[in-house]
């Protein structure tokens, strides 16, 4: 199975003393966001998991111990985006992030470690010629320790739209521009440009817009051919990603970005990472009463074949 740990919240920034204690003893219990009560267990163990899915705007506390997680396959996306803090309130400095994510690269190999330049929208401050810069700089300083950077535009959730007034989607012309740009500098940095459901408009210009986190993204970066039940993959339209079997909880991160679909509001958020206990099998809070647990049936995909992708 794919064990994912970045579609709900950041847990490599803010939660990795309480991530590796759940790799010590095994196991990790995670409540449906929808129905709290239900509750689902997974184990911990390189037998079941074939591979371990991060996301992150942030991954050095992580690093100083990945020893402990060394024998568990890997694929890690690190977010580095060209905003300030009027946007991203607490993410670290750019250039640390660049220099923890060169770290993690020579960890896990450049096929093992993505770069996200995402969402991308558009503003008088953040313009065309911004963007076009900023990758430029990025891709430049990124080059050889990755081979695939993913960008995708931003979307306009009501959460969005309420917590990021004044952001507007980018236009086709403003899509198709940055498309046709952007993968001319990842081709010239040693890299492919790959979209995250945004159609095959930028198709021509030779973005790949397959999905970001495919069965062959994942067995290219873990080396070993998968073979995953159909009911696995995301259920979005136009989406071929595996992203389910997700263990973070959403309204929970701690980077405040105005843009996050994740996070309802401050205060929430605030409330929810001052119930974290990292001693807890769950996330934020810990056992109640009425809490129904369910082990997850966990299955290797592991076809046994080695990937020459």
């Amino acid at each position: 199975m794919i064990l994912n740990t970045g579609n709900r919240t950041d847990i490599p920034a803010f939660y990795s003393e309480w991530f590796y204690n759940r790799i010590r003893a095994g196991f990790v219990l995670v409540r449906n966001p929808y129905y709290p009560q239900q509750v689902i267990q997974y184990r911990l163990t390189p037998e079941v998991v074939d591979c371990l899915a991060f996301c992150t705007k942030n991954p050095a506390p992580m690093l100083n111990r990945w020893s402990e997680i060394s024998d568990f396959k890997q694929f890690w996306f690190v977010t580095i985006t060209p905003y300030g803090r009027d946007t991203e309130p607490h993410v670290p400095d750019k250039a640390q992030v660049i220099e923890a994510f060169k770290r993690l690269s020579e960890a896990v190999g450049i096929e093992a470690v993505g770069w996200r330049y995402d969402p991308i929208f558009i503003s008088e401050k953040y313009s065309l010629d911004f963007h076009r810069d900023s990758f430029e700089r990025m891709a430049s300083s990124l080059k050889s320790y990755t081979d695939h950077c993913v960008i995708s535009f931003i979307d306009l959730y009501q959460k969005t739209r309420r917590n990021f007034r004044g952001v507007r989607a980018v236009t086709t012309v403003e899509r198709a521009a940055i498309g046709q740009d952007f993968a001319t500098i990842a081709s010239q940095n040693g890299m492919i440009l790959r979209t995250c459901c945004e159609g095959a408009d930028l198709a021509p210009y030779g973005v790949d817009c397959s999905g970001c986190m495919t069965r062959t993204v994942l067995e290219r970066a873990i080396g070993i051919n998968l073979k995953v039940p159909k009911n696995r993959y995301t259920s979005r339209e136009g989406c071929d990603c595996l992203l389910g079997s997700d263990i973070g909880v959403y309204n929970s991160c701690g980077h405040g970005c105005r843009y996050c679909y994740a996070n309802h509001d401050d205060q929430t958020v605030k409330h929810n990472m001052a119930n974290h206990d990292p001693q807890s099998p769950f996330l934020i809070g810990n056992a109640m009463a009425g809490d129904m647990i369910k082990a997850a049936k966990q299955v290797s995909y592991v076809d046994g074949q080695l990937s020459f992708l």
